[in-house]
Order: C-alpha cells, then sequence, then structure tokens
C-alpha cells in the first residue's frame, strides 16, 4: 500500500466512437435502456479536479488485460451522462434509503477504511459512506457524470475524502487495497445489464482478503402470473373498437405487445404460486464466465383456477458483513442455478435479522426496477394443482454482452412451448400508475 497513491483514468482517447445515438435520450421507465452505458466514458486530462495519470504504460497493460471497450459500451456510458436516469434512481426512496442504511449498519466495516463505489454516478453513494467515517473513497464511473459527482463532492467540502475516477473499473488506476466495495449495479431481471462484471474485476484487482461487499449477495426469482386486465387492455381491446370489428389487428397486437419482456408493476394477486429461485450470486465468489449464461429447471403448481399469462421475475440483494458473507475471493463459486424448490420456496434465511434486504418481490414496496414479465401471445387455462414446468436460460449476447437472450419452456396440461425474447435498448418499460 502506498501512502501517496497515484490516480488514472486509463481511457485512451483515440477509442471514442459515439455509437448507437438513438439510444441516447432516456424516459421514465427505461434504465434498462439507459443503464447500456454507464461505466467508460473519459478522456485524458484534469475535469474540474478529477484525478487523472500522465503515464500509460500501466494503462495500456490493464486495457489489455479487461474486456475492450465497444461501441455498445460508449453508448452505455453516454446515456448514464442524463440526469433524468439519475434523478429516478435516487428518488427511489425503497433503494437509495435501503443504500444508506446499509453504510450505516456497517460503519465499523467502513470508518477509517478504503472505498471503491462502482458506478458512482452522482456520487450518492460515495458521501453516504464519507458520512460513515470512510477514510478515502474511490468514486468510479467512465459516464460523464462523473464531472458533476465531483461538483458534488466538492460543493459538500468533501474532496479530501472522495476521490472521483473519471473511467472504467477495468482501465482506472488505484494503488492500495481497499477494504469495501459498494455498488448499485443490479438491472432489471437482476442480471440486465452485465454491470455486475465491473463489481467483479473491482473485487479481484483491489479488494482485501475478507474486504466488505455492499450488495454481498443476490438472488433472482420466477413465478407464473395471471394478469386478465393487462391482457384485455392491450389485446381485447382490438375485438370491438366503437363497434368496429378490428379483431384483425390481434396478431399485431400480440406481438408489439408481448414479444419482449415487460417491466411493469404487478402484485401479489396476480402471482398463482410461490416462486422459484433461479439464481444465486454470492459477489465474494461470483466469476465473469458464470455471468455468462444461467439455466434453471423449474415445477410449479397453481394456487388457484386461473388464465396463466405468463411469468414474472423479481430480485433481492442482501447487505450481509463479511462474517455472514463469503471471505475467500477465490473460492468456487457458491452460485447456485438449479434448486428443487418446486416452486414450494423461497430463499431461506437462518434469522430474517442477519441481514439487510432490498427486495423488488411484487408483495413488497414498488420500487424503480418494478418487475419484469415475460407474456404470452395466447394464455392457457390452468386448474388448481396444475403442474407448471420448464425451464429458463439467461445468456449474454454474442451481439453486446449487455443485452440479455431469454429461452423460456414451458409446458402445462400438455401443450409445450418456447418462447425467446431479447433484452435490450427499447423493449418494454412500462410506466407504473
Amino acid at each position: 500500500m502506498n501512502s501517496s497513491p497515484a490516480y488514472s483514468n486509463g481511457y485512451h482517447p483515440q477509442q471514442q466512437q459515439h455509437g448507437m445515438s438513438q439510444r441516447d435520450k432516456v424516459r421514465r421507465g427505461t434504465r434498462a435502456r439507459s443503464r447500456e452505458h454507464r461505466e467508460s466514458f473519459g478522456s485524458g486530462g484534469n475535469f474540474g479536479g478529477l484525478r487523472v495519470s500522465e503515464h500509460n504504460k500501466q494503462q495500456q497493460q490493464q486495457q489489455q488485460q479487461g474486456a475492450p471497450c465497444t461501441d455498445f459500451d460508449m453508448a452505455y456510458f453516454h446515456s448514464y451522462a442524463h440526469v433524468g436516469i439519475h434523478e429516478e434512481m435516487i428518488k427511489d426512496r425503497v433503494r437509495t434509503e435501503t443504500y444508506r442504511t446499509a453504510i450505516m449498519q456497517h460503519q465499523s466495516s467502513i470508518a477509517g477504511k478504503v472505498v471503491v463505489d462502482v458506478g458512482c454516478g452522482t456520487g450518492i453513494l460515495s458521501i453516504f459512506c464519507a458520512q460513515a467515517g470512510a477514510k478515502r473513497v474511490y468514486a468510479v464511473d467512465a459516464s460523464d457524470i462523473a464531472v458533476q459527482a465531483n461538483e458534488v463532492v466538492k460543493a459538500n467540502n468533501l474532496s479530501e475524502t472522495i476521490i472521483v475516477l473519471h473511467g472504467r473499473v477495468e482501465d482506472v488506476d488505484i494503488d492500495e487495497e481497499v477494504d469495501v466495495i459498494i455498488s448499485e449495479w443490479m438491472g432489471y431481471m437482476l442480471l440486465y445489464e452485465s454491470m455486475l462484471g465491473s463489481v467483479i474485476t473491482a473485487r479481484d484487482r483491489w479488494l482485501k482478503p475478507g474486504g466488505l461487499i455492499l450488495p454481498s449477495s443476490a438472488t433472482l426469482y420466477m413465478a407464473p402470473i395471471t394478469h386478465s386486465d393487462r391482457y384485455s387492455e392491450s389485446i381485447d381491446f382490438w375485438r370491438n373498437v366503437y363497434g368496429i370489428d378490428m379483431s384483425a389487428m390481434l396478431p399485431l397486437a400480440k406481438q408489439c405487445a408481448f414479444e419482449e419482456p415487460c417491466v411493469e408493476t404487478i402484485v401479489g394477486e396476480n402471482v398463482l404460486t410461490w416462486p422459484h429461485v433461479v439464481k444465486q450470486v454470492d459477489c465474494h465468489t461470483i466469476t465473469l464466465h458464470e455471468l455468462e449464461s444461467v439455466t434453471t429447471n423449474y415445477k410449479f403448481k397453481s394456487m388457484m383456477r386461473a388464465p396463466l399469462h405468463g411469468f414474472a421475475f423479481w430480485f433481492d440483494v442482501e447487505f450481509s458483513g463479511p462474517a455472514l458473507a463469503g471471505t475467500n475471493n477465490h473460492a468456487p463459486s457458491s452460485l447456485i442455478s438449479n434448486h428443487p424448490v418446486d416452486g414450494q420456496q423461497r430463499k431461506k434465511r437462518a434469522n430474517p435479522n442477519e441481514a439487510l434486504v432490498l427486495s423488488t418481490a411484487p408483495e413488497d414496496p414498488p420500487t424503480h426496477w418494478q418487475q419484469t414479465v415475460l407474456y404470452f401471445y395466447d394464455p392457457i387455462e390452468v386448474e388448481q394443482d396444475q403442474l407448471i414446468e420448464g425451464s429458463v436460460t439467461l445468456s449474454q449476447s454474442k451481439e453486446n454482452r449487455r443485452f440479455m437472450n431469454i429461452h423460456l419452456e414451458y409446458a402445462s396440461g400438455g401443450r409445450s412451448f418456447v418462447k425467446e425474447s431479447v433484452m435490450r435498448p427499447g423493449f418494454s418499460a412500462e410506466l407504473s400508475g
């Protein structure tokens, strides 16, 4: 550990290529789209106090080790320069207050320690850590929002504690080990956007053995749902429009409404069974390779007679201390992707008071993540206790690792189906009412 660490921005200006400008605009409910741009948009020089390096040797070596910065990455980072996306996240009180509470609950592990905030945005989590007594906070973000974050830090007289680094985690240089990594990396359906990869890179580059990662773990769930009102509003509407038979519109309406995943708010009454655990992530041990593809087999038993309209996905994250989370950064991953839960269990905790949880479940207070729903073109009528089984595979797109391919197989009542979707900028993000 150096007493006078050097700070560098490893971004190479000649790589700036502003592709995919059609996705630059952001609107409410499109965090999935605009999060297509969060973490590597920088250039050499000094941005109002942002620390940058005069030397490129180490930067070039690190860039060779990390994933190259693509046009898709540049577009992803660029959208996070828009203030609207940060406003939406910060105004999500469930999200922001849970993070602040977690930081204060772990104050003994943060006070006097060195922290990295991965994807710092406006710097609010970095400031929370400084308020908790952190000795030094490296606030890393490749979006141009880092320039504003630096101004926010200065306005709050925290420049001696918080160092804003404008660049990718893969490229910036921190010449000391860190005690804590904090990041709000979760995308729709938990894994969309692949920002978790940046947390893994930060962990492997800088985190001390036994260091703290917040959140420490995450779980993705799925369950079959019924949602007749939603189907009626989008599809049945066309059967009679001001007395005119427009049923010829039905095939196109179904395609437009349900071809891609929908981000919207459902309620507990929409859910037909107990949820199934699709994936558990231990942030201390997960590897980049394990993010490439996730497959789980599921089996549900409907609790009621109702039309089955599709499947909903949601997640929760836990903020456990080192004693509760894995402490060996190089141990084999404890991810679990195939659970014999048969739709009967959620994630078990020995003591609910052991960890603070941020949940996006339908029965919990709503968040800006809402839930992600894969709708069928046509509902399936199911009886009480009827089995619904199949498998789902979530994989990073070869075109762009921040996109997510979804392959869903489902069967019930002697009928089998396959649905394939892609989560990418522009997929349906519904406004919650």
